[in-house]
């Protein structure tokens, strides 16, 4: 397996390499049947200690271990506001942009309390040819309900909504699926303790619909002390063909969060590198902005 570690320095510098980069890339991605805040997303800050054995307690362990991993990566604070920026590379080494405003809000049930539920808003702004689009999304923890996504594509003029057999294609031209964006929900897949390091809990999970995805499994490693998830490796059979990873962790208000992250193609070694940046989170946001008609009329006060 090739070393995908990625060094803080090289991230920058493709970033400053993008803001001068004017050429056109067209990214395959997979076409099977994509919560980051993001995924979005994971930080690559992982430690190659020696593995040691999986004990009873470990095992009993992955339920508790895996809820807080959603709760660290999908559900800090009630609500939140990020800008974000992606470079888009292909095998190739070609650059693309893409930088938009991302909005998020808990949904509440009828005690008042969390439901698991979650909406989304994602305005972009540059470049020219993607700005006034909006990817929005209604996320349900429910297995049995797919999520709801839509693209709102403003040369059209037209709303487009996402089938759920289309969630792990790829995300306006980026090697992110839309289910890396909204967030895959634990309750979709069966865990196991593969190992544990001195840092990292190190485990397998299977999908319960293995019609429903492209890949056979996946390995996620999850941060002892944040219960982020750092790196996930996916794979279809023995071939680990993609990789989701964080490259850097902020706290910001109290909450260890993702602020770069990466997407890897492993078989045409193309990626995507996500930034963000301007993370707020508990701002009050208002439910009428979660939408149709912010796709069309975007709340200019959350929206820079």
């Amino acid at each position: 397996m090739r070393n995908s570690m990625l060094h803080i320095t090289n991230v920058n510098r493709d970033f400053l390499v993008m803001a001068r980069a004017n050429t056109h890339i067209n990214t395959k991605t997979s076409n099977s049947s994509v919560r980051v805040w993001l995924t979005s997303m994971l930080l690559l800050c992982f430690s190659f200690a020696a593995v040691t054995p999986v004990t009873a307690n470990a095992q009993e362990d992955v339920a508790s271990i895996i809820a807080k991993s959603e709760k660290a990566a999908y559900y800090a604070g009630n609500d939140g506001k990020s800008m974000a920026r992606m470079i888009i590379v292909d095998s190739q080494g070609r650059k693309q942009m893409r930088q938009f405003t991302i909005l998020r809000k808990d949904v509440l049930n009828n005690e008042g309390t969390e439901s698991g539920d979650q909406k989304m808003l994602v305005f972009f702004s540059r470049p020219t040819e993607v700005k006034g689009t909006v990817f929005r999304v209604e996320k349900h923890t429910n297995i049995d309900t797919d999520d709801d996504r839509w693209l709102y594509l403003p040369a059209l003029d037209l709303v487009k909504r996402i089938a759920a057999g289309d969630k792990r294609t790829s995300f306006v031209g980026s090697h992110f699926f839309y289910e890396d964006v909204s967030g895959r929900a634990v309750s979709e897949d069966n865990f196991t303790m593969q190992n544990t390091t001195d840092t990292h809990y190190v485990l397998r999970a299977t999908p319960k619909s293995a019609g429903s995805v492209e890949f056979s499994h996946y390995v996620v490693e999850i941060d002892k002390q944040t219960y982020l998830p750092t790196l996930i490796n996916f794979f279809k059979g023995d071939d680990n063909y993609r990789r989701v990873e964080a490259v850097s962790v902020d706290t910001v208000q109290g909450y260890p969060t993702v602020v770069r992250s990466k997407v890897s193609d492993l078989a045409s070694g193309g990626y995507t590198l996500m930034e963000f940046r301007g993370i707020q989170y508990d701002i009050a946001l208002p439910d009428s902005i979660f939408s149709e008609r912010s796709l069309r009329v975007p709340p200019r006060e959350f929206v820079e």
